[in-house]
Parts: C-alpha cells; structure tokens; sequence
C-alpha cells in the first residue's frame, strides 16, 4: 500500500515507557494464545480481563524506540488519520458528526478504560474509553502459528476493523447488544450469533473504509486486499477451532467463519456504502 501525508495526533504510544506489572489473564503459554486468538478482532474485552481465570504480572522495563518501531508508530498515525477522514466524510454524508477514537500502542501490558489490557488479548476496541489497543507482536503470532498473511495493509484491515467496532459504539449498536448480553433472557448460542453479527459488520465497515479511502487517496496496490482476506481468513471460527482442536462446532462460533468474514469485508469494499452493512438481520432471522 502507498503511504499517504496525513498524521494523526491521537495516537499514545506506550512502548519503551517501563513499568506494565499487570494482572494478565490465562494460567500460561498455551491458554494465552487460545485467549488472544479468540478475543482478536474482539469488542468489548471488559468480561475477559475482570474473569480472573489465573493470572501472572510482567513488567517492561523503560527503553528507547527502535528506528523501525518509530516507523510502525508513523504508520499507525497515517492509518488512524486515514480513519478520522474517511469516517468523517461518511458520517458528514449520512448526516451525523464524527468523533475520532484514539489509538494506544503499548507492548506486554497497559491500563485500558476496560480494565488491564495486554498482549494476549490481541489488537481490541473499548468502548467505555472509546479506544483502540494495540500490541504489534501479535502479528508475529498470527503470520507463524495460522498462516496469515502479514503486510502493512493486513495491519491496516485490522485497525480498520478495530474502528469499525467504535463506528458500532458511535451509532448505539455495542450499546444494543451489551443489553441483550445483560438481560439474561438469551441462551450462549443465541449470543454467540449475535457476537457473529457484530463482528461481521465491523469486517463490513473495515471494507468500507477501504473503499472510500482509497476512492480518495488511491493507496491501495495490488496484493493488498488479498492480505486483508487472508488476515480475515485466517482469524475465522472454523479456522480457529480446527488448529485449536481439530474440529469446528459452529454453535461456538463467535466472530464468524473465514467465508462469512470475506464475503462481509468484500460486501463492504464492494458497495463502499454505511447503509448496505446490516448483518445482524442477514444473520439473525
């Protein structure tokens, strides 16, 4: 992808500042994994970091920046600016005002609005702080242990996606279904569909932006949406659970299958409209 000139100034990064020592879920490696593979791409984690299913503390110590994670800072600032124009376009077009969410990048663990964040977790949006944090490393993880294709527009389709979960904080639809979550009258599965809807409509918008980004930056290059379905292919349920424990049960499904998750991603780069992402009575009937 072609970098563009744009910055954005909502970016925190926490890398290289010390300190961390938080309580970190999972009771080991392997627990980790599973947990930050499942939660990737995830909502609101507030459920998870507050479980209290074993813990461990970790501290970095301070450092300086390398040159290259400079360079990821200065791209994940582009990436963010992108988002705050594109959306604000769109929602201006729609009728409604904008309000940009901010970017955390921080390394092993960090305090978020949604209680400890930390690398395990994967990149995920809290709505109660309106934003977006990121661990670079888990990228790693996902190229090695499933396959994805890692590139910067990979990188891009997953913060896109990250605030395609706060344009859904914006418009009222986490807030909708966090009181469904509440009212106790669903069972798992019908939750576990409703978590598919929202995670498919975020994919949706993350192809939205791509489209009305690139209609004006023209930044795209050809490989790019490839590496963005096959990070999307890469973190869908059936895959997941195949390499986790050798067979899909869709019941379990919470994010959606790697077809469901290109063909909502495409539908989105596809139409570039706001209005035509409605998966939740596509899914839901």
């Amino acid at each position: 992808m072609k970098w563009t000139n744009d910055r954005s100034g909502n970016v925190d990064d926490r890398r290289g500042a010390g300190g961390g020592g938080g309580m970190l879920v999972g009771g080991g490696l392997g627990t980790l994994i599973i947990a930050a593979i499942i939660f990737f791409l995830g909502g609101d984690p507030s459920a998870i970091l507050s479980s209290g299913m074993g813990s461990s503390s970790q501290q970095t110590e301070q450092r300086d920046l390398t040159q290259e994670e400079l360079k990821v800072r200065e791209f994940v600032e582009m990436i963010t600016a992108e988002n705050e124009q594109t959306w604000a376009k769109v929602f201006q077009e729609n009728g409604m005002q904008y309000q940009p969410a901010k970017v955390v990048m921080f390394e092993a663990v960090t305090q978020s609005g949604c209680g400890t964040a930390q690398a395990a977790m994967g990149p995920f949006y809290c709505p109660a702080d309106q934003t977006v944090y990121m661990d670079m490393s888990f990228f790693k993880e996902l190229q090695q242990r499933f396959g994805a294709q890692v590139t910067e527009f990979s990188i891009a389709y997953v913060m896109a996606h990250e605030m395609g979960h706060h344009i859904q904080n914006l418009l009222g639809t986490l807030q909708k279904t966090d009181q469904l979550r509440r009212s106790g009258r669903y069972s798992e599965a019908d939750m576990n569909r409703v978590s598919v809807a929202t995670e498919l409509q975020a994919d949706f918008y993350a192809g939205v932006w791509s489209r009305q980004t690139d209609n004006r930056e023209k930044f795209l290059e050809p490989g790019d949406l490839e590496a963005a379905i096959s990070a999307a292919e890469a973190v869908g349920d059936d895959n997941i659970q195949k390499k986790s424990q050798g067979y899909v049960n869709q019941e379990g499904f919470t994010h959606g299958s790697s077809a469901q998750r290109k063909e909502w991603f495409m539908k989105g780069y596809n139409t570039g409209d706001i209005r035509q992402g409605d998966t939740f009575n596509a899914l839901l009937k």
